[in-house]
């Protein structure tokens, strides 16, 4: 009997959801659509409440407001073993008196499949991990990878209407790691159905997800793909945590025509309008950034800042370069070999960038935390 675990994808849609404890808000009303198959990660710092909108998702986790919804049907009042939700967690939760197989079948009896069909289950799941032929073998006789794996195919051979992950890669090296990131992608462009990641590890969402929602202190910043948020931030949260920049901050006159801002006595702009007044921050990308040895090096209409030189670091395609500013922050800029620059710690430098690069977004950090 041939058993294939591809399916439709489930929409998931969080509404105005909030989970109150008694000393803290862990979620603050926050609304999500989950769209059908697609690989959503849930991304931010430690306690920023992603994990308990996870649970919240599954069940194991009651609301304290709002509601959600599978495929249209609110299951606030659903427990978690009703809404045909597959989960991993971290550490891998595999039966150690139970062989691989076993494991997987696991879940099928408790849903009363019949045993003619859980063997071709079974199978299936397996071949989908890669683990063809693991059958007999028990969790202790497995690689750390090997047992994420069975999670994998425990979670999924029942085949649920999405699956939940929670920071499913994080026991694992970081070889390994990323050899689990590409098997998830290819998992989930295999089964087409919807799955929902949670970690702190930005390059780990960048990798896997078609849209990431970033968390701060219980709330959604932005939600969107990988480069619209790398590129065109909305909060400077989000612009620092996607990645490297260099941040320059200054009070910011803007009208219809464009901004401006003097920086440590630098005067810079763009040509795009913005509705800022008052503390501004310019973020800059570090392959937006190039560095000159001094200001006859920086190319006509550039705008430009100096620097003092911290690091210069050969990276083999490039170099990547630790800058000082002015005001005494950091500025990162990554060079390939063509358009490195011999300079050493120490030096004074300038860094330039082309006119219509950057994003230029409210600073909302007071001074104590700048």
């Amino acid at each position: 009997m041939s058993v294939n675990l591809a399916g439709a994808g489930t929409r998931i849609d969080i509404q105005n959801v909030t989970k109150r404890y008694p000393t803290s808000i862990a979620v603050d009303d926050i609304t999500l659509r989950i769209e059908p198959g697609e690989f959503i990660t849930l991304l931010g710092p430690s306690g920023s409440g992603k994990t308990t909108t996870l649970n919240l998702i599954a069940g194991f986790t009651d609301l304290s407001a709002g509601s959600v919804e599978i495929d249209g049907v609110r299951v606030d009042d659903v427990p978690a073993h009703k809404r045909g939700l597959g989960v991993v967690f971290q550490h891998y939760a595999l039966f150690p008196h139970m062989s691989v197989a076993q494991n997987l079948a696991f879940p099928l009896q408790q849903r009363k499949i019949p045993k003619s069909t859980q063997a071709d289950l079974v199978r299936a799941a397996l071949e989908t991990v890669g683990l063809k032929g693991y059958d007999d073998r028990f969790p202790r006789e497995l690689s750390g990878g090997q047992q994420q794996r069975v999670a994998f195919a425990r979670a999924m051979v029942f085949s649920p209407r999405a699956l939940l992950m929670d920071e499913p890669l994080g026991a694992l090296d970081k070889n390994l790691r990323e050899r689990l990131q590409l098997e998830i992608k290819r998992i989930h462009q295999e089964v087409g159905r919807t799955f929902v990641f949670v970690t702190h590890d930005q390059e780990e969402a960048l990798i896997l997800s078609d849209r990431i929602a970033i968390f701060n202190e219980g709330r959604i910043e932005q939600v969107g793909a990988s480069a619209e948020l790398y590129e065109t931030p909305t909060s400077l949260f989000v612009a620092e945590f996607m990645g490297e920049s260099t941040v320059l901050r200054a009070d910011v006159n803007a009208n219809g025509h464009g901004w401006s801002m003097d920086f440590a006595g630098t005067t810079i702009g763009g040509t795009r309008p913005s509705q800022i007044q008052g503390p501004g921050a310019f973020v800059l990308r570090p392959e937006q950034l190039r560095v000159a040895a001094n200001q006859q090096e920086v190319p006509f209409g550039a705008d430009s800042v100096p620097v003092t030189v911290v690091q210069n670091i050969y990276l083999g395609s490039g170099h990547k370069y630790e800058l000082r500013l002015a005001d005494g922050s950091t500025g990162i800029v990554r060079s390939p070999r063509e358009m490195s620059v011999d300079v050493r710690p120490g030096d004074d430098a300038f860094v330039y960038w082309a006119g219509g690069d950057g994003v230029l977004l409210e600073d909302t950090r007071t001074p104590a935390m700048a």
